[in-house]
């Protein structure tokens, strides 16, 4: 891949590829302009237009030098209306409205729910939220096979809008079969991490993990309470995690979601699992080419709880400004990241490793770095675990992640201030100083003799087995 660019900053970008962005070109811009993971979202387009997206992005990947992750997100269970008469229906506080399970076409006072495992969990009194909140019930009597519900707010209904039931854990599997046949064509694609929708047990990632067989880093997406309320056991078998704001948004109160947010990013720092926080981050910009100021904020309180990424979704798959938005998100967190302040937040809130000779040693790594003299940390790692590890403790210099994988580098690609390059396995302690010193100096993270901290296991060790640190210099250049 060449020397390749480096990102002046730590924290990531994500942005989701579509009809505004999915054009070769547009994709080699936005990787140039700062996007450092594609997300394929599988909620729409086909397989034929997900292939060509990632067919591009592997050529702006070999275009700027640098890996570049590819994340399918697959859609999980999406529970929607069926159609009404005419395509919708005006609705108004006060007004009744039956669920049912009926097919005929919606009226002013029924609609078709063809969902019968939601039916059944309604209850007098439970709130049904439609249309990605805009539209909320709450249901006054059920009976076999249907709901009947009073409108609370919204003014209008039409054919196919979303439906969820807030703080209601409905008994379906999280992998429908739409997304078993879209896991299976991602993987024979080549992604690098897959994302499952609405999660609510560790058994849903168990489920997927087991699916995709150690072809790709899994990743759960937080949008339901039941989630929340399982975070824990549900990071036991993730490899990272992503706060789903919008639906999260509709199952939550509104001033629930910022502490949530904040829970979840701290659960994932904890034990060192990517985060994502996701979700109307610079919505204005779907339609404007600059972003509000409390979009600004928003973005910039990211970069302050140290998420790992911050993903935008329509601002860059269907907006009229996708370069923009990944420009201002870009320098938004460049601004945030030069604050005084923002390194002291990062080593008051790192990570805490297990009681390991491993996690001692980062640690001890990341420590030392912080004198002046140390130009960069270089992290050897055959997995990924060493530099996932070096990245839990939020060291401000920058991290070079070394690896013989392809694969891997590129999933390292989400992870907080690691700049992933594939090298060839070094045959000894020795071949590997020199090889990291060399790097550093040649992708410009280690001025000449700059020095440089080496973490890594015994070439060809374990995985995790990082028991080394080592000082090395960048070169001078030769005299001619």
């Amino acid at each position: 891949m060449g020397r390749g660019m480096i990102r002046q900053r730590r924290t990531r970008i994500v942005a989701t590829l579509g009809p505004a962005s999915n054009a070769p070109t547009m994709v080699r811009e936005l990787a140039r302009i700062g996007v450092d993971v594609f997300r394929l979202n599988f909620s729409h387009g086909s397989h034929e237009q997900h292939a060509a997206a990632l067919t591009a992005v592997r050529a702006a990947e070999a275009d700027i030098g640098r890996p570049l992750a590819v994340l399918a997100d697959l859609q999980g269970p999406k529970f929607r209306l069926g159609n009404f008469n005419g395509g919708g229906i005006a609705i108004a506080p006060g007004q009744a409205l039956r669920l049912d399970l009926d097919p005929e076409l919606g009226s002013s006072h029924r609609v078709q729910l063809p969902h019968p495992e939601v039916l059944r969990v309604l209850h007098p009194g439970a709130e049904v939220v439609l249309d990605d909140g805009k539209t909320r019930l709450v249901v006054r009597a059920t009976g076999e096979g249907y709901a009947d519900c009073e409108v609370m707010s919204g003014e209008r209904l039409s054919d196919h809008k979303g439906l969820a039931a807030p703080g209601l854990t409905i008994p379906v599997p999280a992998l429908t079969e739409k997304d078993r046949i879209d896991l299976d064509f991602a993987l024979r694609l080549g992604v690098d991490w897959i994302a499952l929708s609405f999660v609510q047990h560790a058994a849903d990632m168990a489920d997927l993990r087991r699916l995709v067989s150690g072809r790709a880093a899994i990743l759960a997406k937080i949008e339901k309470p039941a989630g929340l309320r399982n975070l824990e056991a549900i990071l036991d078998v993730s490899d990272g995690v992503m706060v789903a704001r919008g639906d999260l948004g509709v199952e939550l109160a509104p001033e629930d979601v910022p502490v949530a947010q904040k829970t979840i990013v701290r659960a994932a720092r904890k034990r060192g699992a990517p985060v994502i926080i996701a979700t109307q981050m610079l919505e204005s910009m779907i339609v404007s080419p600059t972003p509000t100021r409390a979009e600004a904020s928003d973005v910039a309180n990211g970069v302050y709880e140290g998420a790992d990424a911050l993903m935008l979704s329509a601002e860059s798959a269907a907006g009229a400004w996708p370069r923009e938005a990944v420009s201002i998100m870009d320098a938004i967190i460049r601004k945030v990241e030069g604050d005084p302040n923002w390194p002291v937040i990062m080593r008051a809130e790192h990570g805490q490793g297990a009681d390991e000779d491993v996690d001692a040693l980062i640690a001890a790594a990341t420590r030392a770095a912080e004198t002046r003299s140390t130009a960069c940390l270089v992290a050897y790692t055959n997995t990924g675990s060493t530099a996932r590890r070096v990245a839990r403790e939020r060291p401000t210099h920058p991290v070079l992640a070394i690896t013989h994988d392809v694969a891997v580098a590129r999933a390292l690609g989400l992870v907080w201030g690691l700049e992933p390059r594939v090298a060839e396995q070094p045959r000894d302690i020795e071949a590997m100083t020199e090889q990291a010193a060399w790097l550093a100096g040649d992708l410009g993270l280690a001025e000449p003799d700059g020095r440089v901290l080496i973490v890594a296991g015994p070439p060809k060790g374990l995985p995790g087995a990082a028991n080394l640190l080592r000082i090395a210099h960048a070169p001078r250049p030769a005299r001619r």
